[in-house]
């Protein structure tokens, strides 16, 4: 799952890694929206997912992932329960200029379960915190792993679902040793 608050880089990073076309759920943000959408922070944003991104990268010959991008609007999070059936994790990316749209996010997959990393998109002209300060200000567990990302940088977002993949894998096993 890549997940996150509207405009903060989701299918941007599945398109930059994804190993197909990407299928895209995009529409033209309208003035219907008005109102009901904040577009205050992304005023140059013209379309928005409606439904989901997909796409597909292959990390080795045995080990196929599939992307699903979350709608970032909450009016759309309804789908999040079908979109996260069989996930085995979910990168959250943030936006630090808007870190307060990453709570809900979190507690989501933190409720269901779900292991999640946070994603910090390192958007240009933009004030980079550390990510210390990211941690505090979101109040991450320690446990939780915490990264900075160009979503539009296919090594930048392969690093991400790795280390998304390698966290679950860590839970799984931990999991696994707890239950014996």
């Amino acid at each position: 799952m890549i997940a996150g608050g509207f405009g903060v880089g989701k299918t941007t990073l599945v398109g930059s890694v994804s190993e197909i076309m990407p299928l895209r759920t995009e529409a033209l943000v309208t003035n219907e929206s008005e109102g009901v959408d904040d577009l205050g922070a992304v005023p140059s944003k013209s379309t928005t997912t409606v439904a989901m991104d997909f796409g597909r990268i292959t990390l080795a010959p045995d080990l196929v992932l599939y992307l699903f991008g979350t709608p970032g609007q909450k009016r759309f999070w309804f789908m999040w329960d079908d979109l996260c059936v069989g996930a085995i994790g979910a990168i959250v990316v943030v936006d630090t200029d808007r870190l307060d749209e990453a709570f809900s996010p979190l507690d989501y997959f933190e409720a269901k379960g779900i292991p999640f990393i946070v994603a910090v998109n390192q958007f240009e002209g933009t004030h980079q915190y550390s990510l210390e300060e990211v941690a505090a200000a979101l109040a991450l567990s320690p446990n939780v792993p915490l990264i900075a990302i160009d979503a539009r940088e296919r090594e930048s977002a392969k690093r991400a679902l790795v280390r998304i993949t390698e966290y679950a894998l860590e839970r799984l096993t931990r999991d696994v040793a707890v239950a014996r």
